[in-house]
């Protein structure tokens, strides 16, 4: 048991570093950060260290990575998802040192082969998208220059290999840590993969420190509860100011010790945003295994519990969690009385291995093709975090978003949508990024959707086809000057159901699939 200040004093110069938890505060180390720049702000040690993190890492303000945000701390950073610490993005965009994104899962499953002392992971997630070397390689800037990913061939077929990254010292989080030094995390909202991290650093000789909520005596965590056991740890900090994440201390039903009844979840305000939830709402299928993603898709299970429908399927999101309803905004990463939770590594096997009927996912931009960017968004560094592990073998696809960015528009009383002005087009001739690829897509046979507030496409024969129109909107006068080409249509356009567009629940009529 130490402070703060003498655990990191222990990390050397030119050390590779892995960050455990994820997002804004979910088992994120951030004492252990803050240290760590004060300890470089003030002596200049240590310097030129690798960074890994496989998920965002920050709650896009002050906390997480934004500690160690500095310049010379750095020689390289390998991340899943940029957007939490906007001023580590900025840093990479400066070129103050060398930027990498790779898939967060991919992530997880090389600390699980450094661990096992293996060479690398060899997968399909990655191909045809800006992480495969024929592309960018997942390079984010000019300083950039070693391959991290490499083309292979095994079977007949084309894989991605990702060398497996050595790690030096590992910093995480869990809730306890008894007086032996073995971690529970029985009140966190999820396991995430911090035995994989400590395994990896130790397999190569490495530190693990850790900063834990709470100390107990020795034996007072039952050995099934151990997550990182004692021989692993070399030092624990106490903080007892963190919660569950950083907005919120501690919910029992992100743990399963309490139920949150369906009475205490506010309705999803009736927007253009809750128009979009609804119509991809109405792909769910009874039974399916689903993956939900971060900001607008996670309104789908709101939409789905409204219905009375949630119990008809299973989610999942990628922390590990399985069944309940995903916490929203920056507490994403919690799930609200779940059935399960699992470690990410595991979750990934899942993702990985095709075990995800439906994915619901968001987009910053689509193009002819069917491509999606959502790690790019002009020099802002965003990430993938799951993204790409997620979407390259669910089975179908539902991608949802603003059909522009910045229009006006408007609902009527009898549901007919008019703009009032129209936006920046999202939809584009060809995305900045790509970071799903409708090629890819075409090949493994997926089934892919894109909806908007206002239009509904599907991927045919590898182009977008325009398949539906929201009630009011005409293809000349609202949706071709809102995107930067003409889309293909079908063969007949459908008009979207009035009812998504009126405040009122949506009839039982629009989900005949779950009828008895």
């Amino acid at each position: 048991m130490v402070s703060a200040a003498d655990a990191v004093a222990r990390i050397p110069s030119g050390a590779t570093v892995a960050i455990g938890g994820s997002g804004s505060g979910h088992a994120i180390p951030d004492l252990l950060l803050r240290a760590l720049g004060e300890r470089f702000r003030r002596t200049g040690e240590p310097r030129d260290l690798t960074l890994l993190h496989p998920f965002g890492v920050g709650n896009q303000k002050d906390l997480g990575l934004e500690h160690v945000a500095i310049e010379g701390l750095w020689r390289r950073v390998v991340g899943g998802h940029w957007s939490m610490a906007p001023t580590m993005g900025k840093l990479a965009a400066a070129e103050a040192f060398e930027a990498y994104c790779l898939p967060a899962g991919v992530m997880v499953q090389l600390f699980h082969a450094a661990a096992a002392g293996s060479p690398g992971w060899t997968t399909h997630v990655g191909l045809d998208t800006f992480v495969d070397p024929r592309l960018e390689g997942g390079k984010l800037n000019a300083r950039a220059t070693e391959d991290l990913v490499e083309v292979v061939r095994q079977g007949g077929r084309e894989w991605l290999h990702y060398p497996t990254i050595p790690v030096d010292v590992a910093l995480i989080h869990a809730w306890q840590a008894d007086a032996a030094g073995n971690l529970a995390m029985n009140e966190e909202a999820g396991f995430w993969h911090n035995c994989r991290m400590a395994q990896a650093a130790k397999a190569n000789g490495g530190l693990v420190l850790a900063v834990v909520r709470e100390t107990v005596e020795a034996g007072a965590i039952l050995p099934r509860d151990v997550r990182v056991p004692a021989c692993l740890v070399d030092a624990v900090v106490v903080d007892p100011s963190q919660g569950q994440t950083f907005q919120t201390d501690y919910d029992p039903s992100f743990t399963g010790e309490a139920r949150k009844p369906d009475s205490d979840f506010p309705p999803l305000p009736f927007d253009v945003r809750k128009v979009i939830a609804r119509r991809a709402a109405m792909e769910l299928a009874p039974g399916a295994i689903v993956n939900v993603g971060f900001g607008l898709p996670d309104g789908v299970m709101a939409v789905a519990r409204e219905q009375g429908l949630a119990d008809r399927m299973t989610t999942t999101i990628e922390h590990g969690q399985f069944g309940g309803t995903p916490a929203g905004g920056l507490d994403f990463g919690a799930v609200h009385n779940p059935e399960a939770i699992l470690e990410t590594g595991k979750m990934f096997d899942l993702y990985h291995g095709r075990g995800v009927d439906q994915t619901f996912l968001g987009f910053l931009q689509i193009d002819r093709r069917g491509n999606i960017n959502v790690s790019k968004l002009g020099d802002r560094i965003v990430g993938v975090g799951g993204f790409i592990d997620i979407s390259q073998k669910a089975r179908k696809l539902v991608f949802c978003g603003a059909l522009s960015v910045r229009a006006q528009s408007e609902i009527a009383p009898d549901g007919r949508l008019r703009y009032l002005a129209h936006g920046k087009p999202k939809v584009v001739e060809e995305v900045a990024q790509v970071t799903f690829s409708g090629k890819y897509a075409a090949q493994a046979g997926l089934e892919v959707l894109y909806v908007t507030e206002a239009a509904v496409f599907r991927l045919v024969d590898g182009e977008l086809t325009l398949e539906e129109l929201a009630p009011g909107i005409d293809l000349d006068r609202d949706l071709v000057p809102q995107m930067g080409f003409r889309p293909r249509t079908a063969d007949e356009v459908r008009t979207m159901p009035a009812e998504l567009f009126l405040e009122a629940g949506l009839p039982g009529g629009l989900f005949p699939q779950f009828d008895e």
